[in-house]
């Protein structure tokens, strides 16, 4: 589970193997955790307020191509 990025209330990770769609992990610091999906940004799962996720999906978006070749080099 490398991660990827570190921000001021959450860290983005990406699991090797896992299932499609392509997606990454954000974890919050009280352990709550949800499922984005690489293209589009959709909250795959999860229960949380789309305002605690903003700078995650912020930095997702700025990103897309670092988190795509990622996810093939962890997902072949």
């Amino acid at each position: 589970m490398p991660t990827i990025k570190r921000l001021h209330n959450c860290t983005i990770t990406l699991y090797a193997g896992d299932h499609l769609p392509p997606h990454f992990h954000v974890r919050l610091q009280d352990g709550r955790e949800a499922l984005v999906e690489i293209n589009g940004l959709a909250v795959l799962s999860g229960r949380i307020a789309r305002r605690e996720l903003a700078a995650a999906l912020q930095w997702a978006a700025e990103n897309h191509a670092l988190l795509s070749a990622k996810w093939e080099e962890l997902n072949p």
